[in-house]
């Protein structure tokens, strides 16, 4: 297998005048003092995939987090990610492919064709924000590992590191973190394997060095630090879907005509939009229903949650 490395250096990061053509990423930058050299970006194209919307701020999207590795409270990962070491990272590539493997991150993620993808996040606890995720296609990694004809799943675990994730000291969950999508759900276009935001590596505390964006489906769908990617015949498990099938279904999507028995799923709170502002009515399939609605042709939604 090749495990050649690819390390970003300043070649690659894009030029400033890019940057400044673009009016959201320069608010977020400012909106944590990011200056000079700090703002060395990775580069990555433009997607048509993106929202037009305006990104939440980076301190909105990297200090308002589920991550109960590092703790259930919302700015636990924050607080708590820190120590958490993200080079060298493996990911164990294995089940129905044609190279299996314990590959090195950047070896396996070399040559990926890189996107910025601005997309909407909404989690099941009805609040919501627009994220500019660095990242690629999940396609173009399963294709480079080869995805034998008998595959119909394809499961994610996330890294088990106790000492270095303290949520992980008590049985909160059943480690290690899983999740798990159809092959057709894998393969579409808008779901992405992303190593950064705002152009720059992904925080400890969003999931790095590489998670799962899948942005029809809620949040919790969207595994991070991911260390195992299986492909399997038979349904793998979820692991909120193992902690309450009543509650958390394996599909997960995002859905306003089903209410999740805690939260009403109508409406979502935009996170950063102010103290007065409305919610706001949540989408089918959180807007994207013309790309993926096809997905789910003859499905009761209703039963498959």
């Amino acid at each position: 297998m090749d495990r050649s490395r690819n390390r970003l250096g300043w070649s690659d990061v894009t030029p400033k005048s890019a940057w400044m053509n673009r009016r959201a990423l320069i608010l977020g930058a400012a909106a944590v003092g990011l200056a000079g050299p700090a703002l060395a970006k990775i580069a990555a194209a433009p997607s048509k995939y993106s929202t037009t919307a305006e990104p939440n701020s980076p301190e909105d999207i990297t200090s308002y987090n589920n991550f109960y590795e590092f703790g259930t409270d919302k700015g636990d990962p924050a607080r708590n990610a820190g120590g958490l070491t993200t080079k060298p990272w493996t990911v164990k590539i294995d089940g129905l492919v044609d190279r299996p493997g314990d590959y090195d991150l950047d070896g396996l993620t070399s040559g990926m064709p890189l996107e910025e993808r601005i997309y909407r996040f909404r989690c099941v606890e009805a609040w919501s924000m627009i994220v500019p995720w660095i990242g690629f296609e999940l396609k173009a990694l399963l294709d480079k590992v080869g995805v034998q004809p008998g595959a119909k799943y394809v499961a994610f675990e996330t890294l088990v590191r106790p000492e270095e994730m303290p949520g992980q000291q008590s049985p909160i969950l059943a480690w290690p973190y899983r999740e798990g999508l159809r092959l057709d759900e894998a393969m579409h276009p808008l779901t992405i394997l992303a190593t950064g935001l705002y152009g720059e590596p992904m925080p400890n505390q969003n999931g790095a060095p590489i998670r799962l964006v899948v942005p029809w489906k809620y949040g919790f769908k969207s595994i991070k630090s991911i260390v195992r990617v299986s492909l399997t015949e038979t349904q793998p498990l979820a692991t909120w879907n193992m902690q309450n099938p009543g509650e958390y279904g394996f599909y997960s999507n995002v859905n306003p005509d089903v209410d999740h028995p805690r939260w009403s799923q109508a409406s979502e709170r935009r996170i950063g939009a102010g103290l007065f502002a409305g919610r706001e009515p949540t989408l089918m399939f959180n807007g994207y229903a013309d790309e993926v609605a096809s997905l789910y042709a003859g499905q009761d939604l209703a039963k498959d949650f």
